[in-house]
């Protein structure tokens, strides 16, 4: 138990010095030191590692060690990297590249939606809007966090299409983003919300192109907001 907590520590420090750029690639990271650093055995530091590796943060050769690899190798959707980036300096910059990517997944999955969302979808659909609703006045907060990660994660998924539904971990981390790192306002956007019944009430009607419409100004509105707040905080 303590070599799982402890592969568990090694993976989570380095992860972040990487992410956040206080490793920067090209940089090694020592065996031997390491073993020191955290009285782990070899084998944990390799298990670290080799966890690294495989979101391609790393990389392990004989003769040369192991080594910081550049951010263009990082496993782009992967959601420890998106956390891990989001705590370094470029986090506004990966917020905006997030939500690009949202602009083009998430407006085609609300007209999908419109098509395909089955009864118990509309109606979890409808429960994150009430639960977000119900927390607007605390937006900054985990709980309205959780009610705008369901709403997303939901529309998605009724969009009925795997590869859409599999890019959840985009969404997650731009709300997430916002929320941990203090980009919220403490009370939600009344317009946002809005927006967000809007396209409950467009599913269920089965309106794709309303749903779709309504969905990109969510997410325009979204990208807005961390730009104003970013302005605001330099």
């Amino acid at each position: 138990m303590r070599q799982t907590r402890l592969h568990d520590e090694i993976v989570e420090r380095w992860g972040s010095e990487i992410g956040s750029g206080r490793r920067p690639a090209d940089s090694r990271i020592v065996m031997e030191d390491a073993i020191e650093e955290f009285g782990a055995s070899r084998s944990a530091i390799r298990e670290a590692v080799r966890v690294l590796e495989s979101v391609g943060m790393v990389q392990s050769r004989q003769r040369v060690g192991i080594t910081v690899t550049p951010v263009e190798q990082w496993s782009p959707y992967d959601s420890r990297v998106l956390r891990w980036r989001l705590e370094g300096p470029d986090r506004v910059a990966l917020l905006r590249s997030l939500s690009e990517l949202r602009s083009a997944v998430e407006p085609l999955a609300a007209r999908l939606a419109a098509e395909r969302a089955t009864p118990e979808q509309c109606g979890a659909l409808t429960a994150a809007l009430v639960g977000m609703a119900s927390t607007a006045r605390a937006a900054s907060d985990d709980e309205y966090l959780a009610h705008d990660v369901d709403f997303h994660s939901v529309l998605l998924e009724a969009s009925g299409n795997v590869m859409l539904t599999g890019l959840r971990t985009i969404v997650t981390s731009v709300l997430e983003g916002r929320t941990h790192h203090a980009m919220m306002p403490t009370t939600a956007n009344a317009e946002a919300l809005r927006l967000h019944g809007e396209v409950v009430a467009a599913v269920q009607a089965g309106d794709g192109d309303l749903a779709e419409r309504s969905m990109r100004a969510i997410v325009t509105e979204s990208t807005a907001a961390i730009s104003a707040m970013a302005e605001a905080a330099s």
